[in-house]
């Protein structure tokens, strides 16, 4: 199975997953222990940190064999989806192998993943972007 198949396979189940999932149960990939660190209080010493962050779609990136996710980070209800507030916990960035759907993952759409911070892109307003290898992708139903 190629990289980009197994990815797709992977993305199916998550997707289903969260369209099977009820509006407060926590969907099977998001399910875990994580930090309660936000984007904006990532620094050096967070890397490596498990993670679960959810926000709004910036941008889709692809990146050698990587597709890489730009979002703005926004507090998570029970059920792991973002709240859909305007509170901003600042911007991240979450990486995986293989291509995303183009057609669904769209600017504005909510996204949550899990992955632990692996380093820091660029910089915006002068301070470095997180950036999560992603382990799970989880794109919500639009609302």
């Amino acid at each position: 199975m190629s990289a980009a198949s197994a990815f797709r396979s992977t993305f199916l189940v998550v997707a289903g997953a969260a369209a099977l999932a009820g509006c407060t149960s926590v969907p099977p990939p998001l399910q875990g222990a994580w930090s309660t660190l936000t984007p904006r209080e990532a620094s050096e010493q967070a890397l490596g940190t498990a993670v679960r962050w959810g926000g709004r779609l910036v941008a889709v990136e692809p990146r050698d064999s990587l597709t890489c996710l730009r979002l703005i980070a926004q507090p998570l209800g029970p059920n792991g989806q973002p709240d859909g507030s305007t509170t901003s916990l600042g911007p991240f960035v979450a990486c995986r192998e293989g291509r995303f759907p183009e057609s669904s993952f769209q600017p504005n759409r909510e996204v949550t993943v899990t992955g632990r911070i692996d380093g820091f892109d660029g910089t915006e307003r002068d301070a470095r972007v997180p950036r999560v290898a992603a382990d799970a992708v989880l794109l919500w139903p639009q609302r």
